[in-house]
C-alpha cells in the first residue's frame, strides 16, 4: 500500500536533515499522535463552543454522566477522575452550578462533605455534548476503512500495555511536556 506524504513526513524529513540525533524509534509515532490529538482537540473545542462549554466543563459533565445514576460524585473523586486539581475542579463546578446543570448535595453521612450531582438539565447537556462530540469525531474519520481504525486501536492498546507509564495521567503528561 502506498501512502501520500503528510505533514508529519515533512517534519520528520526536516529533523533527519537538521538534527538527526533527536530522532528515536518513537519520534514519528509521537508526532503522529500529537498531530491527531491536536486535530481531535480542535474538533471537540468547536463543538463545545457551540454548546457554551469549555473542555474542563465537558469533562466534569460527562464524568458525572458516565459514573451512572444518580450521576453524583464527591468533589475529590471527581477531581481525580478528570485529572484537574481540586481548585480547578471547584472553579469549574462553580460555573456549572451557576448554570444550573450541577448541584451540590449535603452528605447525610458526613456534615463536612458534599456531593456534586447532575441536574436533569445537566444530564441532558452531558448526553447532547457526548453525542455531538462523537458525531464530530466519526465525521473526521469518515472514509477511513473500519479495518484501519481497528488496527490503529489495537496497536495503541498494545502500546499502552507495553508501556503503562503512558497511562500515568496528568503527571506523566507534564513530565513528557517538560522533556519535549
Amino acid at each position: 500500500m502506498t501512502t501520500t506524504p503528510d505533514p508529519v513526513d515533512a517534519w520528520m524529513d526536516s529533523w533527519r536533515t537538521e538534527l538527526p540525533e533527536v530522532e528515536h524509534p518513537s519520534s514519528e509515532l509521537t508526532k503522529r499522535i500529537m498531530f491527531l490529538a491536536g486535530t481531535l482537540d480542535g474538533v471537540m473545542r468547536r463543538e463545545l463552543t457551540e454548546l457554551g462549554l469549555t473542555p474542563a466543563e465537558f469533562d466534569v459533565l460527562v464524568t458525572l454522566r458516565r459514573f451512572g445514576a444518580p450521576y453524583r460524585m464527591k468533589p475529590n473523586q471527581l477531581a481525580r477522575s478528570v485529572m484537574l486539581s481540586t481548585g480547578g475542579t471547584t472553579n469549574v463546578t462553580h460555573r456549572l452550578v451557576a448554570r444550573g446543570v450541577v448541584e451540590r448535595e449535603d452528605d447525610p453521612d458526613d456534615a463536612r462533605s458534599t456531593w456534586l450531582r447532575l441536574t436533569p438539565d445537566g444530564i441532558a447537556l452531558a448526553e447532547r455534548s457526548v453525542l455531538v462530540n462523537a458525531a464530530a469525531h466519526e465525521a473526521l474519520f469518515d472514509g477511513v476503512p473500519a479495518e484501519v481504525v481497528e488496527t490503529a486501536t489495537a496497536a495503541l492498546r498494545q502500546l499502552f500495555a507495553a508501556a503503562p507509564g503512558l497511562l500515568g495521567g496528568a503527571g506523566a503528561a507534564r513530565a513528557t511536556r517538560s522533556q519535549a
